[in-house]
Order: C-alpha cells, then sequence, then structure tokens
C-alpha cells in the first residue's frame, strides 16, 4: 500500500476546491436562458491549462500557449457579458486566471512573461466590469481586490522562479567543480605514470648494451606504468559516462594503495622506502585519498625534478589524533627529462587545496643539507 505525502493530498485537495470553485461558476451562469456558453467554454480552456499535467504535455503546449489563450477568452467573455447587465463572474474563473498568472511569472520565457502575465492579470482585472458595468465605485473596489491579488500572485511566483535560477546556478557550477576535480585526478594518474615510462625509457637507454637479465625488470616496469595509465583513463572515462561500476571506477586511492605506488616507483637507480612509524586507524576515505595523492605527487615530482635522487623515504605517522605524511628524497636538482615532461608547477597547487579543504597542513621545500621534502598533516 503506498502512502499519500502531505504534497499530494495538497494538490488533491486544490483540484477539488479548484472543481467546486467552477461548479458554482456555472450555476451563476445559468439564467432563464441556459448556461452561458462563452464562459463555460473559457472555464474549459482554463481548467485543461491548469490541470493538464506537464509531464505529459505535447511539445506544441507552451506556456505561453497555456496561459494567453484562456486569458484572451475570458477577456472576450467580458466583452460579451457586458452587453447582458447583470451577468455575475465566479470564484472558479478567478481561480484559474491566477493559476494561469503564476504559470505565466514563474515557467514562461523571459521574452514572453510580461506579455503573458499582462493578459492574465487583465482578464482578473476586467472581471468585476461584467456585473458592475454602471457601479463605478463598486467596480473599482472589486478591481483593487483583483490588483491586490494579482500582485501577490506575482511576487510569490517571481520569488519560485528567483529560486528555480539559483538552484539551476547551483547544479552547474557543482556539475562544474566535478569536471574539474576529475580532469585533475586523470592529469595526476595520468601525468605519474608518464612520467614514470620517461624515466624508466631512460634507464632502458642506458642499459641497452648490457645483458637482457638486467633489462627486463626495467620493461616490465614500463609495461606496469603504460598498464596503469590506461587504467587510470578507462575509470576515469568511466566517471564521465556515469556507468552503475561504481567501484572500479574511482580514479582515488587510499593507504594502502601507497605501497603500490612506491613498488611501482623503485627502479634500478632509484630506492624508495615506506617508513609506518605508528598503527594508522581506519580513517576517513576523503582523507585518505588526499593522503595517496600528496605521496603520489611527490613521488612525481621527485621523478620530474630530481633525477639524480637514489633513494626516496615516505613515511605516514599517526599521532594526536592527526595523520603526518611525508616525503623525502637525497636529489640535487638533476633531471634529465624533456622540458616539455617538467609540468607547470600547478600540481602543488592542487594539493594544497585538497589538503587545506580537508582542515589540513601542507609544506614543501628543501632539506637541511641536500634533497627536498613534501609533509602533509590530516586530521584524523
Amino acid at each position: 500500500m503506498k502512502s499519500v505525502s502531505a504534497r499530494g493530498c495538497a494538490g488533491g485537495a486544490g483540484t477539488g476546491a479548484l472543481f467546486a470553485a467552477v461548479f458554482v461558476d456555472v450555476a451563476y451562469s445559468t439564467g432563464g436562458d441556459g448556461p452561458s456558453w462563452p464562459l463555460a467554454a473559457t472555464l474549459l480552456l482554463g481548467g485543461v491549462a491548469v490541470l493538464w499535467p506537464a509531464a505529459r504535455h505535447p511539445r506544441r503546449l507552451t506556456p505561453q500557449l497555456r496561459t494567453a489563450v484562456p486569458a484572451v477568452a475570458s477577456l472576450a467573455c467580458t466583452v460579451d457579458s457586458v452587453a447582458r447587465s447583470g451577468a455575475l463572474f465566479g470564484p472558479g474563473e478567478l481561480a484559474i486566471l491566477l493559476c494561469l498568472l503564476f504559470i505565466a511569472v514563474r515557467h514562461c520565457p523571459r521574452n514572453w512573461v510580461v506579455a503573458c502575465a499582462a493578459l492574465d492579470g487583465a482578464a482578473v482585472l476586467a472581471l468585476p466590469v461584467r456585473p458592475f458595468p454602471a457601479e463605478q465605485d463598486t467596480m473599482l473596489g472589486f478591481m483593487l481586490i483583483g490588483l491586490l491579488l494579482v500582485g501577490l500572485t506575482i511576487a510569490f511566483a517571481a520569488y519560485l522562479r528567483s529560486q528555480d535560477y539559483r538552484r539551476t546556478v547551483a547544479v552547474s557550477e557543482t556539475r562544474r567543480a566535478e569536471r574539474l576535480a576529475i580532469a585533475a585526478d586523470l592529469h595526476d594518474f595520468v601525468a605519474h605514470h608518464v612520467t614514470g615510462i620517461l624515466v624508466q625509457t631512460q634507464v632502458a637507454r642506458m642499459m641497452a648494451d648490457t645483458g637482457a637479465e638486467e633489462l627486463d625488470p626495467v620493461l616490465a616496469g614500463i609495461e606496469r606504468a603504460a598498464t596503469e595509465a590506461l587504467a587510470s583513463m578507462r575509470r576515469t572515462v568511466g566517471v564521465l559516462r556515469d556507468t552503475d561500476d561504481a567501484a572500479d571506477r574511482r580514479p582515488v586511492g587510499d593507504l594502502a594503495g601507497i605501497a603500490g605506488l612506491i613498488e611501482g616507483f623503485a627502479s634500478p637507480v632509484q630506492k624508495a622506502t615506506l617508513h609506518h612509524e605508528t598503527a594508522v586507524p581506519d580513517l576517513p576515505h576523503e582523507v585518505q585519498a588526499a593522503a595517496f595523492r600528496v605521496v603520489q605527487e611527490a613521488l612525481t615530482n621527485v621523478r620530474r625534478h630530481a633525477g639524480d635522487a637514489t633513494h626516496v623515504t615516505v613515511g605516514l605517522r599517526y599521532e594526536r589524533d592527526r595523520l603526518r605524511v611525508s616525503v623525502s628524497d637525497d636529489g640535487r636538482g638533476g633531471s634529465q627529462l624533456p622540458a616539455a615532461a617538467h609540468g607547470g608547477g600547478f600540481g602543488l597547487v592542487g594539493l594544497k587545496e585538497r589538503v587545506t579543504a580537508l582542515g589540513g597542513e601542507l609544506d614543501a621545500g628543501p632539506r637541511a643539507e641536500y634533497g627536498w621534502e613534501v609533509r602533509a598533516v590530516f586530521p584524523g
């Protein structure tokens, strides 16, 4: 059994009230000569325009057409009724016109809002002309009430339209931020692996004259780095395509993946070690992913800017509810990579934004004697 929501109850109550008001209009218009067919046609057009579900509208039934046609019909009905003194107007037509005014202000395109709202507002203000064509004071009194209702309806619809616009802008900005984050993910992962390919290719060229046994681990490292780069791009494309394989397409890492980073970084000329000084508890995924990125970017920068480094040390320490990550090398700034492979210097900037967004701190600079160190602190 389906539960009925408050919104569904309110919609049903509103529809019932509108039908009751329309019935009152029909009763008012029925006289000795029978019902007023212009009024009946106006109520029918307006009722269909208001009550037809938006999801089932044909494309030709635009908001401007929905709101303008019944208003024109109501104005024509007013002109017709002036010739018959004493013709009344009821709450049904007033409610329909106010609903159409609301739809015009909230949903019509910008270049149609004023025209459609003016038609519906004019139709509302013209209703008192029917029963009081000769009684100016009474007619003006009803017109003032109608003007108040029109103003309140326009104000409420305009407020909701502004909220819709703000929501649309917020969704657009969120999607833009997500695209930028995905682009950063792709850049970080692919740059890391491609830089490894470049370094190991240079090592392979230097070892080309040696035996196959020494060259084989280098070629295996190149193959592994290329495979990881392709896998990173595949996962990122999976995010963009919004597939269901969520667990496989997340292009992020965790603390457990740092060991794999270090293993893939090591080469015959560069060694890397991981030091767990204290036991690290199960931290939030965002913190683990950011720590993984810090290590990844630092190792990538070692390859780019410290090709002469022989040893890299990665440290993970958890104390006082804080995770401390450090990456240090013993390089002196030598690099044999092509200039185009050095990057634009945006990696650490993006890392700092990611770390500070989590309430952490990032610091990078030269060591006391030689080499470079990257240090990050995350709240646990």
